[in-house]
């Protein structure tokens, strides 16, 4: 039976990351050294780069193009960022899950490391890197006085499954993107596509046509962003959205599983491709 052989499959996935937990680690403080190695401001580029997207457009929608008006007792400028911030670990994994296996190929040509968990050290190291981000969020919100609430205990729950999702993305892309290049370029042409088409920077609840509400509040980057601006902003608790938590774990499903359909079809056949 087909649905045996996934089972043993997504066992064999679970047994490669308890075996290779310490490895994982390791590789994943190592792929964040590599990622500022030979920078002389070092770790500082990880701040500096999202400050400047985020005061270009904070400058753009708050000056520029229009005024952003406070939202429920909140300035704008903290509403756009308590969706950004997050936004940030999405878009790295989206184009850098894609790409691991691709840039970590002499592990497997080599080590023979277990290709299934190179995605997953890459995704760790954008989690890190995003939670010190997170951490600055939320003293800019004390700067602007407001300190953080009950509400705030939920972002473990969800940076949890944000990083379940987006880790099956990263084996699901990076094992079609190491046997096509073509599927990684599509994935790096698409992402700045899903910034504008997700709710990152407006609020995906408010749009009139029914239809594209709900085709929205199916995509996993839409729910992150309003989780966070429920625990930050609205100070509403994630399971008062039941609907919102069925989308997302409907997608995570499916993500694990085509994460799996990918692993049992090409792993054989990627140590000769790279």
């Amino acid at each position: 039976m087909d649905w045996r052989r996934d089972l043993n499959t997504l066992s064999e996935i679970v047994s490669d990351h308890i075996k290779f937990r310490r490895q994982l680690l390791k590789l994943a403080k190592s792929d964040i050294v590599k990622q500022y190695r030979g920078a002389a401001l070092g770790w500082m580029w990880a701040v500096i780069s999202p400050a400047v997207t985020i005061f270009v457009f904070w400058f753009a929608f708050s000056i520029g193009v229009r005024r952003g008006h406070d939202v429920d007792g909140y300035p704008f400028f903290l509403w756009m960022i308590s969706g950004f911030i997050p936004w940030f670990y999405m878009k790295a994994t989206l184009t850098g899950g894609a790409g691991s296996i691709r840039k970590y190929k002499y592990l497997v040509k080599r080590i023979k490391f277990p290709v299934d968990t190179i995605p997953t050290f890459v995704s760790l190291s954008n989690l890190i890197v995003n939670l010190a981000l997170q951490i600055i969020m939320i003293f800019i919100f004390m700067g602007f006085g407001f300190m953080p609430t009950k509400y705030c205990l939920q972002i473990p729950l969800i940076i949890i499954g944000m990083f379940i999702f987006f880790t099956a993305w990263s084996l699901m892309a990076g094992m079609l993107s190491a046997m096509s290049k073509d599927f990684l370029n599509l994935v790096k042409s698409v992402t700045q596509a899903l910034f504008w088409l997700s709710g990152v920077i407006y609020d995906a609840n408010r749009i009139t046509i029914p239809w594209i509400r709900e085709t929205m509040l199916f995509n996993p980057i839409t729910l992150v962003a309003n989780g966070y601006r429920n625990a930050m902003i609205y100070h509403r608790w994630i399971w008062e959205y039941p609907g919102q938590i069925r989308n997302f774990v409907i997608m995570t499903v499916i993500m694990c599983v085509l994460a799996i359909w990918a692993y049992k079809r090409l792993k054989k056949e990627i140590p000769d491709v790279i």
